[in-house]
């Protein structure tokens, strides 16, 4: 059995952040597993070519079951089966989430996780191409940048929202979220710039890091209630690996639950179903599933400028230099609003799609067209992932329960009816041939049966294996997995609740701070109150 300090388990948006800070110690020797392939595929590359990644190789292709407030529709969730995980198949926005999120948290106990713990591993992180200020960094490894081109869609998007009074807002991750504007994004030289790119690839000539594709965890081994190495499938194969140190699992929202309760952790009478020797009672696992639900409305355009038909060999000349319609992210465009008086902060984000974004993004956009959809910021509902078989090949179960709560419904209606008033202002109702995909009229009635029936994810799930300063939580505020030794998790699914945003930056965030944790060394918020005393 081949032997490391550290197994890292998914080299995915954290994985990626874990293995690059974790081996810039040479003497610490770390090994990155990861279910899927090389980030090869030039789709993968290209800004608007997102969707094309949809139920390929580089897909995990999970959803839902039948979602009750949805009118028992399945819901599909792509999750990036690649290095660089789901940093490989997103949108590329750039956004961090608002103080309220990084407050709250360490208000339910996770010590060390508020606002001003958070701003300097984020400034740590982010290479933006703006410079260095108060807020933010530009000597890290993840690049972030402004559009190289403004699609003209996107701009009359922003004349409308302006039009109807809203604010301007040059930079989402400053002093406030409210407003709109141009989404700074994870991009470079119009290409993607995953954790992949930033982190993993300058490590990989190192001596001390080592990368298995197609291994697929099948668990973590155990010595009593130490955590010890992993077990993984290549083409058949049974694999195993020893943790000297410590096993961290890193396979997001949906899968680390899975592992952790095919290692045998979870609750004992489930355990017991699956036929799986229990290591620990965990009771909380798989629990506490959180996601942004969004709904939209899409239009037909008069004239042919959309991202329609753009993936042509004169648009690949072009991305190939850095420019041309290809180098534009999924939604360039959005804003921060509150639907109602009260609140500490938005609780409704909306992106602008500068083109028709049909079935989810499984079917290509018939016409010319755009997209503007509301996503719920702060949801208040609840879903699962459970395991219904041993087999850890088997795609987990997953429900969000989206809409349980009222408040989150009433949320998403109040969002819709703001996209559908943005989109009657003169800069985007000139440019408008047809409705496609709107509510049958403005009536309360049918813009709810609308948001019911065309709701999808905004690929950001959350609190499966969820943090707390409270027993009951599957990991402590160190990320370390109760109940047992030598485990942690580094992932999304740690989160309490989903923040206001795109949950990529604070995913790369918390691998960021999880790596000091891991190697005991000084936090970057405390080399950062030293460096301005």
């Amino acid at each position: 059995m081949e032997s490391f300090d550290y197994v890292i388990v998914g080299a995915g948006i954290a994985g990626c952040v874990l293995a690059n800070r974790l081996t810039e110690d040479p003497d610490c020797r770390v090994l990155l597993l990861e279910a899927g392939g090389p980030d090869t595929n030039d789709f993968i590359h290209i800004p608007a070519a997102m969707a094309a990644l949809f139920r390929s190789s580089n897909d995990w292709d999970l959803g839902t079951a039948y979602e009750p407030e949805c009118n028992g529709r399945r819901i599909y969730l792509p999750r990036g089966k690649m290095l660089g995980g789901s940093s490989s198949i997103n949108a590329m926005i750039y956004i961090r989430g608002a103080r309220a999120d990084w407050d709250g948290w360490a208000a339910q106990g996770c010590e060390g996780w508020s606002y001003a713990d958070v701003l300097p591993y984020f400034r740590r992180a982010e290479g933006n191409a703006r410079g260095a200020d108060d807020f933010h960094g530009a000597s890290g490894p993840l690049l972030v940048c402004d559009h190289p081109e403004k699609h003209p869609l996107a701009e009359a998007f922003l004349r409308a929202a302006e039009g109807l009074g809203h604010p301007t807002n040059a930079d989402f991750n400053g002093a406030a979220q409210d407003g709109f504007g141009w989404y700074q994004t994870t991009t470079n030289g119009g290409k993607r710039w995953s954790t992949a790119a930033g982190y993993l690839h300058p490590a990989t000539e190192r001596p001390n890091l080592r990368v298995k594709t197609w291994v697929h965890a099948s668990k973590v081994l155990f010595e009593g209630t130490r955590a010890v190495g992993v077990e993984g499938l290549r083409l058949g194969e049974v694999l195993q690996f020893r943790a000297e140190s410590e096993v961290l699992v890193s396979c997001g929202a949906y899968l680390s639950p899975q592992l952790l309760t095919l290692s045998g952790l979870g609750r004992p009478e489930e355990l017991e179903l699956l036929q799986i020797p229990m290591v620990a009672e965990s009771p909380e696992l798989g629990l506490n599933l959180s996601d942004h639900p969004t709904a939209g409305v899409t239009y037909v355009i008069n004239d042919p400028i959309s991202l329609k038909d753009a993936l042509n060999d004169e648009n690949l000349e072009a991305w190939m230099g850095g420019a041309g319609p290809l180098t534009t992210v999924p939604a360039p465009a959005g804003g921060f609003i509150r639907t109602k008086a009260g609140l500490e902060a938005p609780d409704v984000q909306l992106h602008f799609v500068p083109a028709m974004f049909e079935q989810e993004g499984l079917a290509p956009p018939p016409e010319h067209g755009f997209t503007l959809s509301a996503c719920v910021l702060k949801p208040r509902s609840r879903g699962q992932v459970a395991i219904t078989s041993p087999d850890p090949t088997a795609k987990p179960f997953i429900v969000h329960n989206y809409y349980a709560e009222i408040e989150d419904f009433e949320a998403q209606v109040a969002g819709l009816e703001a996209a559908m008033d943005i989109c009657e202002q003169p800069a985007l109702a000139e440019l408008i041939k047809e409705p496609w995909m709107v509510p049958a009229s403005r009536s309360r009635e049918d813009v709810e049966m609308h948001a019911r029936q065309t709701m999808q994810t905004i690929y950001h799930p959350v609190g499966t294996c969820r943090m707390g300063g409270d027993a009951t939580s599957v990991v402590d505020a160190e990320l370390r997995v109760r109940g047992v030794e030598g485990l942690r998790v580094v992932d999304a699914s740690v989160f309490p609740d989903t923040p206001r945003g795109n949950t990529n930056a604070p995913t790369i965030c918390l691998a960021e701070r999880a790596a000091d944790l891991i190697r005991g060394t000084v936090p970057a918020a405390t080399e950062a109150a030293a460096a301005t005393a």
